[in-house]
């Protein structure tokens, strides 16, 4: 890969990205639904902001209509695989590499699961050997499926600093090049390949006989993508989706559980209009098992530094959870906890929805949701469901 110091990335950035990624990801599909657009344009109750941080104010009226990109329909199930091809494709420009035997050395990472599977598939198909460091609590379907792919798994211990660690001693042993889960260039611009794809599907649907959404509309005539919001955990998606969206009339928004502190890019982003810092530990169990880690610090100086990301906003667990059930029912897809945070907010962040109210007025918002993910443990969707 190229050298992490790489200066201002861009739109253009993602675009070159995006050319050399094509031939191995999927064209993900972007679908509406009238009826959780209807239920997010529905002001809460009174009775339902009872008991939160919300309580006594005026429930928002915020008019959203939603567009779903479905990475959870991408090869590994996860947008991940866009960054880890990309990572691959440019480790493979890189003067010397294959000279002095990288190929043969192999590419090492350390993941929850969806980096883990994307790196290990990326790897797979161009024939280099994959090191894969994972958590011991990570969920079974992603292990299996890492190791489906011929990687060589090392567990580790939950935090980042653990997993760090034991990558540390697999390069060490290897010599294998790290490819970050989040926190370099090249998986940033991958990543934020989705968003491009995303603005274009929009841009096609809007202009087509029959757009969706028409009963969501006022008398606005012109209509195009006005947001996307999607999950921050390391924040490359986040990160990328920004560059993507730079320069243009699109606003970017990042969303994060709040259990255990998993927040913590909310938390620093909100702490501070100008002297912010990143928060660099977490340590959280939350069920979006995606947004554990903290946001990395190549990802902040897009998000935060240079104001490429709008707004920061988190949900409970019990949100994340009512918004897996409403995709369940509703979409019919399988979704991952993590995949369905932003929708979240556009459904219980109070404080989310009374912006969209302000600053889209009646004629309301097109707002792309990046659904991040579908891997999940079958065997625990009752459970997540039964709680909801």
């Amino acid at each position: 890969m190229s050298d992490p110091a790489i200066p201002q990335l861009t739109r253009e950035s993602v675009v070159a990205a995006h050319k050399l990624i094509e031939p191995y990801v999927h064209k993900t599909p972007v679908l509406t639904n009238t009826t959780i657009s209807k239920l997010a344009s529905t002001p809460r109750t009174s009775a339902e902001l009872e008991g939160t941080e919300w309580a006594g104010r005026t429930p928002a009226r915020p008019v959203m209509r939603l567009w779903f990109k479905c990475e959870n329909l991408q090869r590994i199930g996860a947008f991940k695989a866009r960054g880890a091809f990309h990572a691959i494709e440019k480790l493979k420009q890189t003067p010397g590499w294959l000279e002095s035997g990288g190929k043969e050395k192999g590419v090492v990472t350390h993941s929850s699961g969806n980096h883990a599977q994307a790196l290990s598939l990326a790897a797979q198909v161009n024939q280099i050997p994959a090191y894969i460091v994972m958590p011991s609590i990570a969920p079974i379907p992603k292990v299996n499926a890492t190791r489906g792919y011929g990687a060589q798994i090392t567990f580790s211990g939950s935090t980042s600093v653990e997993r760090e660690a034991v990558t540390a001693s697999v390069i060490a042993s290897t010599g294998a090049i790290l490819i970050p889960p989040y926190d370099h260039p090249d998986i940033i611009c991958g990543q934020g390949t989705a968003s491009l794809e995303l603005q274009d599907q929009v841009s096609e649907s809007l202009s087509s006989p029959h757009p969706p959404y028409t009963s969501l509309s006022s008398h606005q005539t012109e209509r195009s993508l006005n947001a996307v919001i999607t999950p921050c955990g390391g924040g490359g998606l986040l990160s990328g989706t920004a560059l993507s969206c730079s320069g243009l009339p699109i606003k970017v928004f990042g969303s994060e559980p709040s259990y255990e502190g998993a927040d913590d890019c909310t938390r620093a982003y909100n702490s501070h209009p100008t002297d912010a810092v990143r928060i660099e530990t977490v340590k959280s169990l939350t069920i979006g098992d995606g947004l554990r880690t903290p946001v990395g610090k190549i990802p902040w100086s897009i998000i935060y530094e240079r104001k490429l990301v709008s707004g920061m906003y988190s949900v409970t667990e019990d949100q994340i959870k009512s918004a897996l059930k409403l995709v369940y029912e509703r979409m019919k897809l399988v979704v991952e906890p993590s995949a369905v945070v932003p929708l979240a907010v556009c459904l219980y962040n109070e404080d989310f929805r009374a912006m969209v109210e302000k600053e889209a007025g009646e004629d309301g918002w097109d707002i792309g949701v990046i659904f991040s993910g579908g891997n999940i443990d079958l065997g625990k969707l009752g459970d997540l469901l039964n709680g909801a």
